[in-house]
């Protein structure tokens, strides 16, 4: 095992290379803590209404009540989320957990193609879903095991609406029908399982990174650590733009905050920069995460300069490589540098992170959070020397447990030794700063989002008139990365490069769909027929 070429950084900024990660028995008991703590609190906001930490909790057992008796939700049982930043998350995630169940994150703007595969995958029978994304729940209903579906919207949460579909109850008409039920308590700890965060693989199809309630506590603890200073009890101001079924803005923006007793502003749309700049005029936040082309957005808005940042203590970046010119620019108009840090959804999420005691932009992703162990392994899976590049394999309390019902790929993604392997690589500098400086597979980040080139293929491929295609990303100043695709016709076939993307949007979430198409008359392939995508992202 390799030495940490961190340690010295760590006794530079007081940091402690141990920490206690048992802070709470699970996160039911750290939710139940800081509403508790902070009643009387404003706890989120959205779309002109508010909610109290007492008011959490109060329809959080309101929720978790009518889960029980009226859909029936036993311990370890498996229910979808399935919405934008809204009031509805958080009462919604604290009643399913009081119930002892395990939330499933599913992104609202999937198709029916990708709903059907994860609520199949994770055994969901119930479904928490916002009405905008009911299209596409109707169109895979027929393939799924559901037998209950509770809908939203992003107004008062407690308002009860009509049913859009037979089976269907709206959020308040749940809430209010449990207000009159008697919530049953679980017990719950941290090997329970929390969340099943669904993440790409080599195959194309999504897997369920399976998060305990340890996993994320320790999460938790372990980010405090690195950044005291942005943690004040009763004080914190948050906006959230990125999104909660992301599990950055989850253990971030959300369970870490919750606990200080923060006071959250959700954004249900962060494509919507203008109503952005609008929320963070009025909330003056003292935090905000961010990905790269979001900050950039930010930047280039003509109102930004109107914002009062003068709160502002800390602000995060991940998701995405940060740009130095976007952090100069944001410096310029905040007076605070991006902090970028690392990590998976296997990872609950976070690995590495630039710690406050840091002045400045540094180009990495940061130092080891305190009880996590990173090696850099070469391709025989042998430490590389200093001053080299490696897979980056970790170990720590927020390493998953494993993927759901997936052993074979578990054996794939540990060492022998227990070690996580990330599929990327990275390279300490001589401070023992982690930079990610490649990626092993081919996962291609657009706007913060993750796309997988296997997963885009499989799709493209079942176009009339594809012979065969490959996906890669490319630069591109909007979006961070962009996916291009390169497809090559069947003999005979009248195929366009826009027939391509409309087949591609028909079956797949607008970031995965490729921005550019090129019809080439062969691919590159290596002796054994393996698709070089490698040589693709060097054509121009």
């Amino acid at each position: 095992m390799t030495t940490m070429p961190w340690l010295p950084s760590y006794r530079e900024f007081g940091l402690r290379v141990t920490i206690p990660v048992d802070t709470h028995r699970s996160v039911v008991h750290l939710l139940d803590d800081a509403m508790a703590r902070f009643a009387g609190r404003i706890a989120f906001r959205a779309a002109d209404h508010s909610l109290t930490y007492a008011d959490v909790d109060r329809l959080a057992n309101d929720f978790c009540a009518w889960l029980q008796h009226a859909a029936g939700v036993r311990r370890g049982d498996r229910v979808a989320v399935m919405m934008p930043n809204g009031l509805a998350f958080p009462i919604a995630l604290a009643g399913i957990l009081r119930a002892g169940a395990v939330q499933v994150n599913v992104n609202p703007l999937y198709t029916a193609r990708e709903l059907e595969h994860q609520l199949g995958d994770a055994g969901c029978e119930v479904l928490v879903v916002f009405q905008g994304a009911l299209p596409a729940l109707v169109e895979a209903l027929p393939r799924t095991r559901l037998r209950v579906v509770v809908t939203t919207s992003l107004g008062e949460p407690t308002r009860v609406e009509p049913a859009t579909l037979p089976m269907a109850t709206s959020f308040g008409a749940a809430l209010a029908a449990g207000a009159a039920l008697r919530r049953v308590p679980v017990e719950v700890d941290g090997d329970d399982l929390l969340f099943l965060q669904y993440t790409g693989g080599t195959t194309g199809r999504s897997k369920g990174a399976a998060l305990t309630h340890r996993n994320l506590v320790a999460n938790v603890a372990q980010f405090k650590a690195m950044v005291p200073d942005a943690l004040r009890e009763g004080e914190e101001v948050v906006v959230t733009a990125i999104p909660l079924y992301h599990i950055f803005a989850l253990m971030v923006n959300f369970l870490t905050y919750f606990s200080v007793g923060a006071e959250n502003w959700l954004v249900a749309d962060p494509r919507d920069i203008d109503g952005l700049v609008d929320v963070m005029a009025r909330a003056r936040p003292t935090v905000f995460m961010g990905v790269n082309t979001l900050y950039a957005a930010l930047t280039a808005h003509p109102r930004i300069h109107d914002v009062d940042f003068s709160r502002l203590r800390f602000a995060g970046g991940g998701g995405a490589a940060v740009v130095a010119a976007t952090s100069e620019k944001w410096c310029a108009v905040t007076g605070s540098p991006i902090r970028e840090g690392y990590g998976l959804s296997e990872t609950s999420p976070v690995l590495t992170l630039n710690p406050m005691a840091v002045a400045g932009f540094t180009g990495t992703t940061g130092l080891p959070l305190p009880n996590t162990h990173i090696r850099l392994l070469d391709a025989s899976g042998v430490d590389v020397p200093p001053g080299h590049a490696g897979e980056i394999c970790v170990s720590g309390p927020q390493v998953m447990r494993g993927y759901w019902n997936q052993p074979e790929a578990d054996a794939l993604a540990f060492t022998p030794d227990g070690y996580f392997r990330t599929g990327d690589v990275g390279q300490f500098d001589e401070r023992g700063f982690l930079k990610v400086v490649d990626r092993l597979k081919d996962m291609i980040i657009v706007s913060g989002f993750n796309v997988y080139p296997n997963e885009v293929e499989a799709v493209a491929t079942e176009c009339p008139g594809v012979l065969e295609c490959a996906c890669v990303g490319v630069p591109d100043d909007r979006t961070g990365e962009a996916v291009r695709l390169y497809v090559v016709k069947a003999a005979g076939a009248t195929l366009t490069a826009e027939d391509v993307v409309a087949h591609c949007r028909r079956a797949m979430t607008a970031y995965k769909v490729p921005k550019g198409v090129l019809l080439v008359a062969a691919l590159p392939k290596s002796p054994v027929g393996k698709i070089l995508r490698r040589e693709l992202r060097q054509v121009d």
